[in-house]
C-alpha cells in the first residue's frame, strides 16, 4: 500500500443540512480517502487550514450499494466521512465561509 498524502486525505466537504448546522458546533464533515486514519485526517485538516486546531475525528465507513442495469449487477464505491470538530480557541475554516 502507497503512502497517502495529506491533500489526498481530504476529498470533498459534505454540504447538507445536517452539516450545515452543526458548522454552529465547530464541526465539519469531509469525505475522505478510504484507508485514511484519523490521525491523517486530522494532520491534513491542520496544514490545508491555517490556524484551525482538531480537537477531535469522527469517521464513517459506507459500503457500496448494490446495482442492476439489466441483468448485469454491480456496486457502486465505497466511501468513508469524517466529522472534524475544531477547538473553541481555533479559527474557522474559510472554505465554508458565505454556504
Amino acid at each position: 500500500m502507497a503512502s497517502i498524502n495529506y491533500y489526498d486525505v481530504l476529498l470533498k466537504p459534505v454540504i447538507t443540512e445536517k452539516s450545515m448546522d452543526q458548522m454552529g458546533d465547530r464541526k465539519y464533515t469531509f469525505l475522505v480517502h478510504p484507508e485514511a486514519t484519523k490521525v491523517q485526517i486530522k494532520e491534513a485538516v491542520e496544514k490545508m487550514f491555517k490556524g484551525a486546531i482538531v480537537q477531535k475525528v469522527n469517521t464513517m465507513n459506507k459500503d457500496g450499494k448494490t446495482k442492476r442495469r439489466g441483468t448485469t449487477s454491480g456496486k457502486t464505491a465505497k466511501t468513508k466521512k469524517a466529522i472534524v470538530t475544531l477547538t473553541a480557541e481555533s479559527k474557522e475554516i474559510d472554505f465554508f465561509e458565505g454556504m
